[in-house]
């Protein structure tokens, strides 16, 4: 997972496969068929052990606001977590794939909708609760979010520190408010 993370789908060749895991090749071809396979597993190990700070600030029982505080500020500690590559999988995993990598690129932009899906859905619960205004789009709204929280990827993919991704972090959160503002009028 690690190495698909760091280098994307394409870049990580089966040579740094094998070493990473101590497999052969035919081992590695018996255990997960393909390269494809493999990297769909990480995938589901990804979103399984790395994406928890997104799913706990989605479902936090807190105002919308503070969830979605807690979903960028979130974002800007783990995509610097040391000792992992920056930024996120989902984001930078298919960065510049080629046609053949089509069927990887079409998975992943599936995760991306996803997650801005789950955003959208966390944002209509606080307009039926009346946290923001009724004539709020919430999907407008999520697709902004999932945007910066996109940008602060590839940022952290650049060096960005978690103080550069919180910086961002507050800046998206005082255009939430604008909006939240002129929603409201």
């Amino acid at each position: 997972m690690h190495l698909f993370w760091e280098h994307g789908y394409e870049a990580t060749s089966l040579a740094m496969l094998r070493e990473a895991m101590g497999l052969t090749p035919p081992q590695i071809y018996n255990a997960f068929t393909d390269k494809e396979t493999l990297f769909r597993r990480a995938l589901v190990h990804y979103h399984e052990t790395e994406v928890g700070f997104a799913l706990d600030a989605l479902s936090a029982p807190v105002p919308t606001e503070e969830a979605i505080r807690l979903l960028l500020m979130g974002a800007a500690q783990a995509y610097t977590r040391p000792g992992k590559p920056g930024g996120c999988l989902f984001i930078s995993g298919a960065l510049a794939a080629s046609p053949q990598a089509q069927g990887i690129a079409d998975e992943l932009k599936a995760y991306r909708r996803a997650s801005e899906a789950a955003i959208a859905a966390r944002l209509g619960k606080g307009r039926e609760a009346g946290e923001l205004p009724a004539g709020l789009s919430v999907e407008r709204l999520a697709k902004y979010l999932a945007g910066v929280m996109q940008g602060m990827s590839i940022q952290a993919r650049d060096g960005a520190s978690t103080e550069d991704l919180r910086a961002l972090a507050e800046t998206a959160l005082a255009a939430w408010a604008a909006e939240m503002r002129k929603a409201a009028d």
